[in-house]
């Protein structure tokens, strides 16, 4: 044994303490003084380089000047619904499954997605129309055709009419998401209750299964974390005669403001914007349970209602999506890490705040059915409460109450 690995053989004491220790402790005592120190900065990350070839150059973000033909209504049916309501084929291969809280959010790990069974497939549209967002680390095998095709089992993928799509040709389905390393940070641009939205709302067949994976992030604690919110939840924060209320009426959602950004900064709009009236709560065809269906991103007003009233209910609901925090999900992302959401019962937001990071992601997403509200709906929260001997929420404001943090 060489002389600088030679245990002490007398006992030492430590004087904080008074503890005598033992050869071992004395050894393991040594090893942990010679451990290199963790390097740590309060609030800093490492900045990768990347000067370095770009493996991801034919995702990288592009504007084609294209012209395309207004959207046409196509059949949808939903794969949830073959789903087994135990999702037994889907965990057939997990190794853990949790909820990030009772009413939405769901991370899954040792699932491969670009090797479901379609029977794992209808099992996992099952879970997201249950759940709102499901997560799943590290999906190296998911490249861009892989989630394509992936997304293509659900339905048609959907071509978005001003963002931007990857350089390689015949992608234009795939929606890139972009901020370079060297970027000004955005959030004094947008009031932090407007960046929630459900995508492309304005479409008469908004997207249903939508997934994202980010292939280039901040590392772990750099900031660009997604938030999802819950409209199933937002549905159920409301007063019995507020939801009948709203569940009487319809919203516009218009395209107008994305298009208009867009021509500003001198992009095209591939297909002319619209704007399209959808019901205020919808009813989801997996489940059945009633959802708000609003977005402070692409509703305008409510439709045969004075503005002053159209302008607080709008005020209203944008609080409630914005500052709920018992319906929102907050994903701390990592590189090759995939959310796969239902864009029908969720909102969601960009976080800022990783500026000297890059951040690179891809998104697919498909093309729902046109939203429809059935009376005999349920509420997510009463059948959940019934399901597990739980107390329906006493949704009386004025009785007396401690806050209890």
């Amino acid at each position: 044994m060489a002389p600088a690995l030679i245990a002490p053989t007398q006992s030492v004491v430590l004087y904080d303490s008074g503890e005598e220790l033992g050869e071992k402790d004395i050894s393991l005592w040594q090893t942990a003084e010679k451990k290199k120190p963790i390097a740590y900065e309060p609030g800093r990350t490492v900045v990768q380089s990347h000067d370095k070839i770009d493996e991801h150059e034919d995702l990288r973000p592009f504007f084609p000047n294209l012209h395309w033909d207004p959207l046409v209504e196509v059949p949808y049916h939903d794969k949830g619904i073959h789903g087994d309501p135990q999702f037994r084929n889907l965990l057939a291969s997990a190794t853990d499954v949790v909820d990030y809280n009772p009413k939405i959010g769901t991370e899954i790990h040792g699932v491969n997605l670009a090797k479901l069974t379609d029977a794992q497939k209808n099992d996992l549209a099952r879970l997201i129309s249950v759940r709102g967002v499901v997560f799943f680390r590290d999906q190296t095998d998911l490249d861009i055709d892989a989630q394509r095709q992936l997304g293509a089992y659900f339905g048609k993928l959907h071509r978005h009419a001003t963002t931007a799509v990857p350089r390689r040709a015949g992608l234009e389905d795939v929606h890139v998401v972009f901020t370079d390393s060297n970027a000004k940070d955005q959030r004094a641009v947008f009031s932090p209750t407007f960046l929630w939205h459900s995508d492309v709302t304005y479409e008469v067949q908004p997207p249903s299964y939508t997934s994202l994976k980010v292939i280039v992030g901040p590392p772990r604690g750099g900031g660009g974390d997604t938030l999802w919110s819950s409209q199933y939840g937002a549905y159920d924060l409301l007063s019995k005669p507020m939801q009948q209320y709203l569940e009487g009426l319809n919203a516009l959602h218009s395209a107008h403001m994305q298009a208009d950004g867009s021509r500003a900064a001198g992009r095209p709009v591939r297909r002319d914007p619209v704007v399209t009236e959808h019901p205020l709560v919808r009813t989801h065809p997996v489940t059945g349970w009633k959802s708000l269906f609003f977005n402070p991103g692409f509703v305008t007003g409510i439709v045969g209602i004075p503005k002053a009233e159209s302008d607080t209910i709008i005020r209203y609901l944008n609080e409630i999506t914005s500052t709920t925090q018992e319906i929102h999900v907050r994903y701390q992302w990592q590189k090759n890490d995939v959310a796969f959401w239902d864009n029908r019962i969720c909102n969601h937001s960009a976080s800022y705040g990783f500026t000297g990071h890059r951040r690179h992601a891809v998104r697919v997403a498909v093309q729902g059915e046109r939203p429809v509200f059935d009376p005999a709906g349920k509420s997510q929260e009463e059948e959940l409460n019934a399901r597990f001997a739980l107390p329906n929420v006493d949704k009386n404001g004025t009785r007396q109450s401690n806050y209890n943090d």
